[in-house]
């Protein structure tokens, strides 16, 4: 499997992060539209195994694919560079700026916004001939999610705002995990279980991703189900991005760099000054 030890792939993340913060405006914008695009494609897909079999679990097991191919070919979402980034920050990387993470992020923002938009105008074409006729049953699910998961949380206020946050975390910290595990592996088998693995458990789990969400809430629009933009914004994608922000970069991103970069150091200082044992 190559497995590569914590110090190795730990700071193989910091150096990710770097150079997202000084990679193009143009590339940056590509790959993160192509990332959008293909993961709202796994959304579509894993919806679609949920309405024609009934079983959720399939759908879960079966929707890391999207995530797994936008990886392996080097494409960027938002829950991956909100946990990169600021490493190469914390860091102290030569030119790296709160600007330069906060530029990576916006951009990678909106070329994820405006491909799982194409992927959720598609959609709801194909599953309405065009808009010609009612939804199917797929697009039917699709925008009863986006009520389910908007006025749904805003019937419990305050309480309900809370727990939309703290699965935006709890998303993230899987996801980032899968980023992680796209490091932790110099073969693509490797990567693709390590990925495979906690992107399974955000899904099933029905924790809030903000780029999925991008493309279930847009699509819902669409198919005009009964919520507005401002119910997409306020009672889900707002409150989600930062979920994501907090919880990737707390559970995943700083307690990885932590206890594998920040102490080593102190542990090259202290096998130093070992006093040797005489033979």
């Amino acid at each position: 499997m190559s497995y590569l030890a914590p110090s190795e792939f730990v700071t193989k993340m910091v150096d990710a992060g770097e150079s997202k913060i000084f990679m193009s405006t143009r590339d940056t914008i590509i790959r993160a539209y192509m990332a959008g695009a293909i993961l709202a494609l796994a959304a579509w897909f894993a919806v679609t195994i949920n309405v024609n079999t009934g079983q959720p679990l399939v759908g879960a097991l079966l929707f890391p694919v999207g995530f797994v191919m936008l990886y392996l070919l080097g494409f960027d979402l938002l829950t991956g560079v909100f946990v990169l980034s600021p490493l190469a920050l914390i860091d102290k990387r030569p030119g790296v700026t709160v600007s330069g993470v906060l530029r990576n992020w916006g951009l990678v923002f909106v070329g994820n916004f405006a491909g799982a938009f194409t992927v959720a105008f598609m959609m709801a074409f194909v599953t309405t001939f065009g808009f010609t006729q009612a939804p199917d049953k797929v697009g039917a699910a699709i925008g009863n999610i986006g009520e389910g998961r908007t006025l749904g949380y805003a019937a419990h206020g305050a309480a309900g705002m809370a727990t939309l946050f703290m699965r935006g975390m709890l998303c993230n910290w899987m996801v980032s995990t899968g980023v992680v595990g796209a490091m932790i592996s110099t073969s693509v088998p490797g990567k693709v279980i390590a990925m495979w693995m906690p992107i399974l458990v955000f899904f099933y789990m029905v924790f809030e991703h903000s780029v999925v969400n991008m493309f279930l809430f847009p699509s819902g629009l669409m198919l005009h189900a009964k919520f507005s933009i401002m119910d997409y914004l306020i009672w889900n994608e707002i409150p989600t991005v930062l979920g994501n922000l907090v919880g990737g970069l707390a559970f995943t991103g700083m307690t990885l760099y932590a206890t594998h970069v920040m102490t080593l150091p102190k542990r090259q200082a202290d096998k130093a000054a070992r006093p040797r044992v005489a033979a």
